[in-house]
């Protein structure tokens, strides 16, 4: 999985991916810092990239507007705020969930990432 991490997020985060080997590049590193969001889609869906965000409402739209007209999109993984902290704290259960689903096929879906349960 290619990931572009929307800018919203830590660098901390993109650099734990990366440790666990999760191809992730922040959206500034793209050269998109500021870009909206039709803008990051389309950049991910030229070079094949799954998008992570916490912006479900855009991102939800701008895919299935996507979709809808004939496109297709790699995937975009929404990570909302009141189950992933942006903090430190954070960081470690996100990549947790994202690694919980990178074997999954993510074409044309917008997955709503889930926090693991502790046993």
């Amino acid at each position: 999985m290619t990931l572009p991490v929307d800018e919203i997020y830590p660098s901390a985060l993109v650099d734990g991916l990366r440790k666990v080997g999760v191809d992730a590049v922040s959206v500034v590193e793209l050269k998109l810092g500021g870009s909206s969001d039709a803008e990051v889609l389309g950049a991910a869906v030229a070079s094949g990239r799954v998008v992570l965000t916490e912006n479900v409402g855009d991102f939800a739209r701008i895919a299935a507007d996507h979709s809808t007209g004939g496109g297709q999109h790699s995937g975009v993984l929404i990570a909302l705020s009141s189950r992933f902290s942006r903090r430190p704290a954070g960081i470690q259960p996100l990549i947790a969930a994202i690694r919980a689903i990178e074997n999954q096929l993510l074409a044309d879906r917008v997955v709503d990432l889930a926090r693991a349960r502790r046993r």
